[in-house]
């Protein structure tokens, strides 16, 4: 999936958690991370935390990778 804002990296976010069948709870409780900013994440709030996005990430088994256009 191409992640081009907030919004579409908290879809993938959320789609990946749902696959695992985790809820927002466990994985807070997993990742010391609070329900409600895994919920803001997940609904593409602009402002949430890179550090702890990217944690969040890798704690559902995702890697972000930059690459050059075209």
């Amino acid at each position: 999936m191409k992640i081009t804002d907030s919004k579409s990296l908290g879809i993938a976010l959320k789609t990946r958690r749902k696959e695992l069948h985790y809820t927002q709870l466990y994985l807070a409780e997993f990742t010391g991370l609070s329900v409600t900013f895994i919920s803001d994440v997940e609904r593409g709030k602009p402002t949430a935390e890179l550090e702890k996005t990217i944690r969040l990430a890798n704690t559902l088994g995702l890697d972000i990778f930059l690459q050059k256009r075209g």
